[in-house]
């Protein structure tokens, strides 16, 4: 398959110049393509930590729409989408603004990891403070300097490190905007997730701001099948918002994902060598085995079987599993009466 970066970049070209802010201004800016860094915090030496932004202003008025990736400094697959939406985005093709933050937790890449620089996970402690540790102020000036000003809000994740994820949403699928976005990814699965946590994306529904979370693929890598799917999607979600024209097949000809009114992850009681038997987007059922904990020398020491049916959302790939390790990330599927909205009833 070809990369998703299909343009050949000669390599004697320097880079433009790159403009610092300490705050994203988006009717301040010029229409076309804006790139610039939002200093949001300083280092131990004084030297600003820079988010790298890109901003879309088109021709005509219509809303902001927000991409946002790697808060998780380990979840990557965000990049390339937003990179190659960027790369096919004109003025004249834009009602609004189109806003994509490469990557939220750049101390966090940088080392690897998906907590910040004092390991804190900044997708826990949202709105943060505006006055407290390194990492409350950082969460709090990634929604006071750059999301505030979003219409509407796209949060692109992965799995974290030892863990493989399905192309899936979570979405509040009792309001019909939310529930619009997540059906127009077209994922594999949905899972109903009222924003009533201390994630970004619950941050931003409390700003007024509808906003889903989309999970895609694996930590650490670039899976060409995972964002390009997930690409064709953030395409669908623009232009239902309005943003863009985008000639799009019926959705109803796709497969529907399945929807769970909810999910959990399995977890160990014993410590030792783990085996996960399910793959991603299979479905178990009720008492299936779907693990088992060997020791250091080979003999099984604990089973685990699937507590209800339901479907492999997630699950971990990592053979070293001390006592409380995740096992799969399993959904319940919905029901009628759960009150979680089709697609029909998002008008689409």
């Amino acid at each position: 398959m070809d990369s998703l970066y299909a343009v050949p970049v000669d390599p004697v070209v320097p880079p433009a110049p790159v403009d610092v802010v300490n705050q994203l201004e988006v009717g301040a800016l010029p229409e076309g393509l804006t790139r610039l860094f939002v200093e949001l915090v300083g280092d131990g030496l004084g030297h600003g930590i820079r988010v790298p932004v890109m901003v879309m202003r088109g021709t005509r008025p219509g809303p902001v729409f927000g991409l946002t990736a790697c808060l998780h400094g380990n979840e990557l697959n965000g990049i390339p989408v937003i990179h190659e939406l960027f790369r096919t985005l004109t003025p004249e093709q834009v009602a609004g603004t189109v806003v994509g933050v490469v990557a939220l937790n750049v101390p966090g890449l940088h080392r690897y990891q998906r907590g910040f620089t004092d390991g804190t996970d900044l997708n826990r402690i949202m709105p943060g403070k505006a006055s407290g540790s390194v990492a409350e102020v950082y969460a709090h000036r990634i929604l006071d300097r750059i999301v505030g000003q979003f219409g509407f809000m796209v949060d692109l994740h992965t799995a974290s490190f030892g863990r493989v994820n399905s192309l899936y949403v979570r979405a509040d699928m009792r309001d019909r905007r939310t529930a619009a976005m997540a059906y127009l990814q077209r994922p594999q699965i949905i899972v109903h997730n009222p924003a009533s946590d201390r994630t970004l994306r619950g941050a931003a529904m409390a700003m007024g701001i509808p906003s889903v979370t989309l999970e895609i693929g694996d930590p650490q890598l670039w899976q060409e099948a995972y964002t390009r799917s997930a690409l064709e999607g953030v395409r669908a979600v623009l232009a239902w918002a309005g943003v863009i024209e985008h000639a799009q097949d019926d959705l109803h000809t796709t497969e529907a994902p399945v929807l769970c009114r909810t999910s959990s992850w399995m977890y160990t009681d014993r410590g030792g060598l783990l085996e996960v038997f399910p793959e991603v987007t299979g479905h178990v059922e009720a008492g299936e085995r779907v693990a088992r904990v060997r020791t250091a020398f080979g003999d099984v020491i604990r089973e685990y079987e699937a507590p209800a049916p339901g479907v492999v959302v997630g699950k971990s790939v990592n053979p070293v599993g001390q006592t409380g390790a995740r096992i799969l990330h399993l959904g319940e599927l919905s029901a009628p009466g759960d009150g979680l909205l089709g697609r029909g009833e998002c008008g689409l």
